[in-house]
């Protein structure tokens, strides 16, 4: 899948090698589809910070994202009685999208912020115990033509990572902002 999206492919390769990052592609990885729970499971154990990197289509994730969801996220692991394995993580969006900024407010063409779009993943977070971000949204990717275009956003996604890596990252604060990527300077603290 990444290597048909040139804006979600420089975001990977921006942070691919980054110590302490691991850069998962469900389509890559599963190319009949067929998801290993038990390997997914671990990386999550391995993880205190889980970002899904997809283009928004139609609303939401690609099949094999939801397909994961509902596969990985078993009841009695990652919640309900004894599901507990995700509590306390953080997680959040990394997006692309076709529609400009303007598109996604009450007023826009779409009628709902990014956030307000995002309520499943904030949910199946708040009932596995996670700490949901605000996302980390790329709009437009379809205009992006250059690299020179890209690069600041796989900038910005580098620095979110690394801060996250690094606990810099004001993550209650991180929780209340429509977006990260608008706010991501002010939510870094300084290392001590």
């Amino acid at each position: 899948m990444l290597e048909r999206s040139q804006v979600n492919r420089r975001l990977a390769e921006a942070v691919s090698g980054l110590e302490g990052v691991t850069v998962h592609d469900l389509y890559e990885r599963y190319p009949t589809l067929r998801i290993d729970v038990k390997h997914e499971q671990r990386l999550l154990d391995a993880h205190q910070a889980v970002v899904f990197q997809h283009p928004f289509y139609w609303y939401s994730a690609p099949s094999l994202v939801k397909d994961w969801q509902d596969l990985v996220l078993e009841y009695g692991w990652a919640y309900g009685r004894g599901g507990d394995k995700l509590r306390g993580k953080v997680t959040c969006n990394a997006i692309t999208t076709g529609g400009p900024v303007f598109a996604y407010r009450k007023d826009g063409y779409n009628r709902f912020t990014m956030r307000e779009l995002l309520a499943p993943f904030d949910q199946t977070a708040h009932l596995c115990g996670m700490k949901f971000l605000a996302p980390f949204v790329v709009h437009a990717s379809l205009r992006i033509e250059t690299d020179e275009h890209v690069r600041p956003h796989a900038e910005a996604y580098r620095k979110l990572l690394t801060a996250l890596r690094d606990e810099t990252l004001d993550v209650e604060a991180a929780m209340k902002v429509e977006k990260v990527s608008d706010e991501l300077d002010a939510l870094i603290r300084k290392a001590s």
